[in-house]
């Protein structure tokens, strides 16, 4: 198989006969040889009856039917393992990632690379806080991470067996794809582009959504949480001496003092909202050790039209 083209879909009915179509126009002009693998995570609307007819009609279209939800990054996952390709695109399903695009990312590919990704130069159709939150999220994180994370740029991209396969040797649970790819090194580069407006539907990226791939690309990628509560402990702890000392102070030199002075509720509430968020920043550590160490699958298939080979 020379492409491969992965398509996590999560209620998109609008868009997979639209999707499909501007596709099978863009991969006919570059190869014979391609599959379409839509991977349905947990779809409520129409979206599975619509790629099960288009594989019924079209036997170069594959699709993965996930038992329930199990996430977009999972999805993608899911759609690596299974695809057969040489080179590998993964973009969404909203046409916010242009098919158009892959004869130029497909032609960089041809040069040698082994990832090419997207970088947005704008976000049409998205609201000035969920443009203003991406952009300082991913600039935090590439001050943060001891990888170099592209800034600006998406899961849109061409990877190549190569990537792939290392993909596949990475089992961690909490998934940031983007994050493993940079993590995994070889030969990068990247395209510019405008980011259109979605063609139909809303989107299902919410805010919650979004909160927990930026927790799963902060513990995956970087300490820098463990050692802030580190440093606040220290902190803390100097602080509270010198309360300490000037408490002492107050009581044996200058005779000033009140019974149930108010700055010892301050301090023990100052000291214990510390305590509690290093123990949260602590515990989502844990909870991904423990996600890991249990070693459930990653997702469970309930329908597929793919060959195992």
């Amino acid at each position: 198989m020379d492409i491969s083209v992965i398509i996590p879909v999560y209620n998109e009915a609008s868009n997979i006969l639209p999707l499909h179509s501007r596709l099978h126009e863009v991969l006919a002009t570059l190869t014979n040889n391609y599959e379409i693998i839509f991977v349905n995570d947990g779809s409520t609307d129409r979206s599975l009856s619509l790629i099960r007819e288009l594989a019924q009609k079209d036997f170069q279209v594959k699709y993965i039917d996930f038992s329930r939800n199990f996430g977009h990054q999972v999805a993608v996952s899911a759609g690596i393992d299974k695809a057969r390709g040489k080179a590998l695109v993964i973009m969404d399903s909203d046409l916010q990632d242009p098919p158009e695009l892959i004869t130029a990312l497909y032609a960089r590919w041809q040069e040698g690379y082994e990832v090419v990704y997207t970088k947005r130069r704008a976000r049409n159709g998205e609201s000035t806080a969920k443009k203003l939150t991406a952009r300082y999220f991913y600039r935090l994180l590439a001050r943060i991470t001891h990888i170099s994370i592209p800034l600006d740029a998406g899961d849109f991209r061409i990877i190549s067996r190569k990537v792939a396969e290392a993909l596949k040797q990475m089992p961690e649970k909490h998934k940031f794809i983007r994050g493993q790819i940079s993590w995994i090194g070889f030969s990068q580069t990247y395209l510019e582009y405008d980011r259109p407006e979605r063609a139909g539907g809303e989107s299902n990226y919410t805010y919650r959504k979004m909160i927990r791939l930026a927790l799963d690309a902060i513990t995956s990628f970087s300490n820098l949480p463990l050692k802030i509560a580190t440093v606040s402990g220290f902190l803390v702890s100097g602080i509270a001496f010198l309360l300490m000392l000037y408490t002492l102070y107050s009581r044996f030199v200058i005779k000033d003092y009140v019974p149930g002075w108010s700055s010892l509720m301050l301090s023990v509430l100052f000291l214990g909202g510390v305590q509690l968020i290093s123990i949260g920043i602590i515990g989502e550590y844990i909870s991904r050790l423990s996600d890991n160490v249990r070693n459930r699958p990653l997702y469970i298939i309930n329908d597929t039209n793919i060959t195992e080979r």
